[in-house]
């Protein structure tokens, strides 16, 4: 009854758990094609955030260079506009004053020409025609500076040159708020794909372990579906058969109730019974009469023994037979009577209860076995599925990692080339400034001469006389001791002034001069040009004032320069620093990652050994323990009745060993009498 109830129950929820893992398969399958469909489209989107963010970094660089290069230009026009409206303002000034014959040679006034001659846009040509005119001097000796012809052509130059430059300005100023809001948006628009390239890098990490859970679980899935449709197709088999034999058994079972009922009932009938009082002993005649032969006992006991052997397994019949081989024997009834029998049947029902007892024993120790194995399986397939992703994982980063590294070796070796070509324009620039103090400083020294000597012949009050030859402490005694001073050196420098510069390119001119021109008139009578000495003492004054702002626009400009140099250097050395620390700490993490990614191969490779010891290791208790655990109930079964029938036999032995000492008693007292 409990079979066929475990076949009707069992059947039915085999066929809901295959339904169940069916449903589930097809559900994780689904999600399994909808999370790679994600994984891809989320890889698709990283790969479009990446190319966005390079192309706004690239916009910005173009933005940044096209800036500088704007900038630049600017500065020059700036520079060169600001030197000419300068010149202008000055020719302007000096015109007003009068001084056109101490103004046209002057450094402005060549300026102004240059300017002229290149720009013929400024003025008319007519104008400008005129102004070149006066600046190469044809007219300078007729020219009236109070007309103020000349001196408003200079000043309607100047003004169109400061609009334009007005107009350059605000341009430029445009310019940088245009690149300044360029450059911010830039960055917002880089923030923002920074952020989204972290977010879908991560979104892609979590569907790949993801996947890889779900792959495992369908895996599981099907293998647990798969035992349960074999298992289903033999339990249908057994349960097949032991059906047929279950009606034929409850059939015969029938017939045989039909039969004892029919019996009972014609026995316990009232004439039956009448006729039983009539024609049978008593009960006391029946119980004188009856007597316990020893063949009658032993048929009975070879009965119960061969419905034992009939129940009993097959390794089993040995000692059963040995039994009935006993029991048929002549020397059963020797001496002791059926002890031996007796004794042979209880070492045999304690041979069953041990071998029950191992069985039971191999079936617990099976069943605790296959559980931890089985346990020990998953969880090394979860230890194998987590390594295979933590090596993705780490793959990745080492990848990311490498191209981290790559470029930020890119860019200190761009800083470092940066810094050496800085540093070799600072260089050039201070050797440029230096000249220039020394050129300018020697043609400073020269006009001073020059301008000394001039007043020491105009005018003798404005001469200052050089210093004194100092005396050596010999020739102070020399002197003092009545002798005569020793000569002065003659000066040498530039035409004997003692004052030296660089004059090579003057030379160079003096030595490619061509032959002589024609010589001039004589003169007449000698008399001195004080009046006009004026005008050139002027000149030179406004040349040394000229140069002095030279000398002080070019050490302004050399502080500038070597203020924004040491700034460039400063922080060029702290983003190297920076970029060398962080170099340090990708290298440092790239090698931990490495490491790790080498733990985590060989964490598979162990897991995945043990794996495969565990298979091997399930399988060699499947073959030991599922024999046992098919045929458990079975044996259990067979052998419990063999038992029973052993104790039956063993009980008709106990008793037929009493009945026949009370025969022999019966037929001793006979004899006697």
């Amino acid at each position: 009854d409990k079979f066929m109830c475990y076949c009707k129950h069992g059947k039915g929820d085999l066929s809901s758990s295959i339904t169940v893992a069916e449903d589930t398969m097809s559900q994780t399958s689904s999600n399994i094609k909808a999370s790679e469909g994600k994984l891809a489209q989320s890889k698709e989107n990283l790969k479009t955030a990446q190319a966005d963010r390079s192309a706004a970094k690239d916009a910005m660089a173009e933005a940044t260079a096209l800036r500088e290069k704007e900038a630049a230009a600017f500065a020059a026009y700036k520079a060169d506009a600001d030197t000419n409206i300068a010149a202008i303002t000055k020719a302007v000034a000096s015109l007003e004053k009068g001084m056109a014959g101490g103004f046209l040679q002057t450094d402005s006034a060549r300026v102004v020409l240059k300017l002229a001659q290149s720009n013929q846009d400024l003025l008319d040509e007519a104008d400008r025609q005129e102004l070149l005119s006066f600046l190469s001097g044809s007219q300078s000796e007729g020219y009236a500076p109070q007309s103020g012809e000349i001196t408003g052509l200079l000043k309607q130059m100047g003004e169109t040159m400061a609009k334009d430059l007005a107009d350059a300005t605000a341009t430029e100023e445009a310019a940088i708020k245009t690149y300044e809001g360029l450059v911010a948006a830039k960055k917002k628009e880089v923030a923002a794909l920074s952020a989204t390239v972290e977010a879908k890098t991560a979104q892609i990490g979590t569907l790949g372990v993801a996947i890889v859970q779900m792959q495992g679980d369908l895996s599981d899935t099907a293998a647990a579906q798969a035992a349960d449709k074999e298992f289903l197709e033999g339990l249908e088999k057994s349960c097949s058969t032991k059906t047929a034999e279950w009606e034929e058994r409850s059939k015969t079972r029938a017939d045989e109730l039909v039969a004892l009922a029919d019996t009972i009932r014609v026995l316990n009938d009232d004439d039956a019974l009448d006729l039983f009082k009539r024609t049978l002993p008593g009960a006391s005649a029946s119980l004188v009469q009856m007597t316990a032969t020893t063949s009658a006992v032993r048929a009975r006991a070879l009965q119960a023994v061969r419905s034992a052997q009939r129940a009993a397994l097959p390794n089993d019949r040995s000692g059963l037979n040995l039994l009935m081989l006993t029991l048929v024997g002549k020397k059963s009834m020797s001496q002791g009577g059926f002890d031996k029998v007796i004794k042979m049947i209880d070492e045999m029902v304690e041979i069953l209860k041990k071998e029950q007892l191992d069985d039971d024993h191999k079936k617990e120790y099976c069943g605790a076995q296959l559980d931890t194995a089985d346990d020990k399986r998953k969880d090394l397939e979860r230890t194998v599925s987590q390594e295979e992703t933590a090596i993705v994982q780490a793959k990745e980063a080492i990848a990311t990692l490498a191209e981290e590294i790559a470029a930020l070796e890119a860019g200190v070796k761009a800083l470092d080339k940066s810094v050496a070509e800085a540093t070799e324009q600072r260089k050039e620039e201070n050797a440029e400034y230096k000249e220039l103090m020394t050129s300018n400083s020697a043609a400073k020294e020269v006009l001073g001469w020059a301008k000394n000597r001039l007043n020491k012949f105009y005018n003798p009050k404005m001469y200052v006389a050089p210093p004194k030859q100092e005396l050596t402490e010999g020739e102070r005694i020399f002197v003092s001791n009545g002798g005569t001073p020793p000569p002065t050196p003659p000066p040498g420098g530039i035409a004997g002034t003692g004052i030296t510069a660089l004059l090579q390119v003057a030379a160079g001119k003096a030595r490619s001069r061509g032959a002589p021109a024609p010589p001039p008139e004589t003169w007449g009578a000698y008399a001195t040009k004080s009046g006009e000495t004026g005008g050139v003492i002027e000149m030179i004054n406004l040349l040394i004032k000229d140069l002095d702002k030279e000398l002080t626009e070019a050490e302004t400009e050399e502080k500038e320069a070597q203020a924004d140099y040491e700034t460039m250097m400063k922080e060029s050395a702290s983003k190297r620093a920076a970029d060398a620390s962080l170099l340090t700490e990708k290298s440092g993490v790239k090698a931990d990652v490495e490491g790790a990614l080498e733990a985590h191969n060989e964490n598979k490779g162990s897991a995945v050994k043990e794996h495969m010891a565990v298979m091997k290791y399930i399988a060699s208790l499947h073959s030991e323990c599922d024999w046992l655990l098919q045929y458990f109930d079975v044996r259990k079964e067979a052998r419990a009745g063999e038992a029973d029938s052993l104790l039956k036999a063993k009980a008709v032995l106990s008793g037929a060993d009493y009945a026949l000492v009370q025969t022999k008693a019966h037929n001793f007292l006979a004899r006697a009498a």
